[in-house]
């Protein structure tokens, strides 16, 4: 017998709203119990030396089976 997992993660799509996902999350027939901002890094080169620069954000939430 395969067990249902009770939590879930869900991402906010890059043209997504977080109420869109936040409507999605719903529709599945789970909760929302937190949210999580997890940084993008790029890369650039200034002034000939390599630097890490923030280049946004992902918002992910974690959902629970009510």
């Amino acid at each position: 017998m395969k067990k249902v997992s009770s939590k879930r993660e869900y991402e906010v799509g890059e043209n997504e709203t977080i109420d869109q996902c936040l409507n999605r999350i719903k529709e599945d027939g789970f909760i929302p119990i937190k949210r999580i901002e997890k940084p993008i890094f790029k890369e650039e080169i200034v002034n000939g030396q390599e630097e890490i620069v923030p280049a946004g954000r992902v918002i992910v939430f974690q959902a629970k089976q009510p």
